[in-house]
């Protein structure tokens, strides 16, 4: 594996780390919506990652690597979650209001693994680097 290859899967892994911790992010933010422009409360959004081969020719002669690309972004079918509250402004006739079907608990475990995947990633872009600086010492 070349170190320019290895930079490149390093590079796309945070990119699709970081649509993971925006979407993180996004649905903590939105954790007690309980009012969207598209009506109705906020409802969890998650990412799907698929893996995507190296096309270029130089990695296919060598071996076949696999980067990592996120898919789409889609909405979490879990229902939302009925709260009694009668005084909230969005309480329906018996009181209950919708909330997002964000789970918190969850959104926190998954941002925890995405930081531990970017800074990974992180590490590779950082020892590549070493490496390559010290293939130019012994050039030297």
């Amino acid at each position: 594996m070349k170190l320019l290859t290895a930079l490149k899967l390093a590079a796309d892994g945070m990119a699709a780390q970081r649509v993971r911790l925006n979407i993180t992010s996004m649905n903590l933010a939105n954790a007690s919506t309980t009012r969207t422009l598209e009506g109705g409360p906020y409802r969890a959004k998650s990412v799907v990652f698929v893996a995507k081969p190296l096309k270029d020719f130089a990695s296919s002669l060598d071996e076949a690597l696999e980067t990592v690309q996120v898919k789409e972004v889609v909405d979490d079918p879990s229902p939302f979650k009925e709260v009694y509250d009668p005084g909230h402004p969005d309480a329906d006739e018996r009181g209950i209001v919708l909330y997002p079907n964000v789970n918190v608990m969850e959104e926190m475990v998954d941002m925890l693994s995405a930081a531990g995947a970017y800074q990974a990633n992180l590490t590779v872009i950082s020892i590549t680097k070493s490496m390559a600086l010290k293939a130019l010492d012994i050039v030297r």
